[in-house]
């Protein structure tokens, strides 16, 4: 270690503002002469807050509706599940175009006749679907969302 790098912290200490006039900082104390700014607490005002006015978020009106904070399922019907066999969960689902990737959350919905025997792993299925899918040989097992494999970045 050399004089020259060593990092060393000038000993400051605060300003004592409003100590009378001869110290430099008195009197007003750096707030300047009246006015909201002047006065003790002017910092703590609310957001939004506009001197008094009406607040610009009082002002606008509010929307209409409701959006929900979750992610819709995908959907997947199960005469589509016909080309299928075996075991078929998100991964396999995405392979054949059904869904758009396969981290997402899925859900079966009976539309039409099931005759393939498949073994199904998704994250919902509607109670139609579950007895189509066991009523043509196979079994529906929920299961949760695959997570995304993590990436490095350096």
């Amino acid at each position: 270690m050399k004089y020259n790098e060593l990092n060393v912290v000038k000993n400051t200490t605060p300003k004592r503002i409003g100590r009378g006039i001869s110290a430099g900082q008195g009197k007003t104390a750096g707030r300047g002469t009246k006015g909201q700014k002047a006065r003790t607490g002017h910092r703590k005002l609310p957001a939004g807050f506009m001197g008094g006015q009406r607040a610009i978020m009082q002002a606008v009106p509010k929307l209409k509706g409701f959006r929900s904070i979750h992610d819709k399922a995908e959907v997947v019907y199960t005469d589509v599940l016909n080309m299928l066999k075996g075991d078929v969960d998100n991964f396999v689902l995405a392979e054949k175009n059904l869904i758009s990737n396969p981290f997402i959350k899925v859900k079966i919905i009976s539309r039409g006749e099931l005759t393939a025997k498949i073994n199904l792993k998704a994250q919902a299925a509607s109670k139609t679907a579950i007895a189509a899918i066991k009523k043509a040989g196979g079994t529906f097992t929920k299961t949760a969302i695959p997570k995304k494999p993590k990436t490095k970045t350096e």
